[in-house]
């Protein structure tokens, strides 16, 4: 064993690590004390470092995390935030605290675009109404003789995987979704959500119909022209996440 000493002069004996509360406890707000006057000696390299080094020991500390994410957007390290509010909307949904959990998916998909943040949403999802979680069937799905370009079974590829996918690829058409009890359709322009039909529900009471759905198939069909907009949002995924919360409420 060593001395070692930190950014503030101290001089620390290194020991073997202990898994006790009271030490982990210590050792998280060592490293944010650390990051803080790394930060404001103008060290945010340093900060970042630090933090790195406590959350491999401390890997589901809330507090580490949040703060690495917190100086990796200040600084423009967009792949480390979003790597961070990732692991954090992981962890808050274990925590079952939703709505931080969606504001982080939001916040990792503003950082990083490429990102597909399709089985966070599943995640939340399944946690908020474990009723919707998909049933085995013996059957395999099958699909009408139809000329399309996207198709699937649900209890595989769930409806936020193919709307990532048309979404990506800026696809205007109609994706239809056939379930044991109601179908549902969602209507793109370019990839971004327009409409949603599901029994006599449209617009957004449409869609909070169709992502209950998860067992049956879906198919995409591509169309020449473009649908009028009968749903207004900034994003598919701030519209998916929305519904998820007002599905959420409306049972409670």
């Amino acid at each position: 064993m060593g001395d070692v000493i930190n950014c503030r002069g101290q001089i620390w004996r290194e020991m073997p690590i202990k898994e006790t509360q009271s030490e982990l406890i210590g050792d998280i707000e060592a490293a944010l004390l650390d990051a803080e006057l790394w930060m404001k000696y103008r060290a945010p390299d340093r900060a970042i470092k630090r933090l790195r080094t406590a959350i491999e020991i401390n890997s589901r500390s809330l507090p580490l995390r949040e703060r690495l994410r917190e100086i990796c957007a200040a600084q423009k390290y967009s792949e480390e935030a979003a790597r961070q509010c990732l692991s954090l909307a992981s962890l808050y949904i274990e925590r079952q605290d939703f709505d931080l959990a969606h504001d982080r998916l939001l916040e990792a998909k503003q950082f990083d675009e490429r990102i597909n943040i399709a089985s966070g949403l599943e995640a939340i999802r399944r946690a908020r109404r474990p009723d919707l979680r998909p049933v085995a069937i013996a059957a395999e799905a099958r699909f009408e003789p139809k000329h399309f370009t996207l198709a699937g079974d649900l209890s595989a590829v769930s409806i936020f995987d193919a709307i990532q996918v048309i979404e990506n690829a800026r696809l205007t058409g109609t994706l239809e979704l056939t379930g044991p009890t109601f179908n549902g359709k969602v209507l793109f322009n370019s990839g971004r959500i327009v409409d949603a039909e599901s029994g006599k529900e449209v617009a957004d009471l449409g869609f909070q119909k169709v992502v209950e759905i998860t067992t049956g198939t879906f198919e995409f069909l591509k169309s020449a022209q473009e649908f009028q907009i009968k749903i207004q949002a900034s994003s598919n995924t701030n519209l998916i996440l929305d519904t998820l919360r007002q599905i959420d409420e409306s049972k409670q």
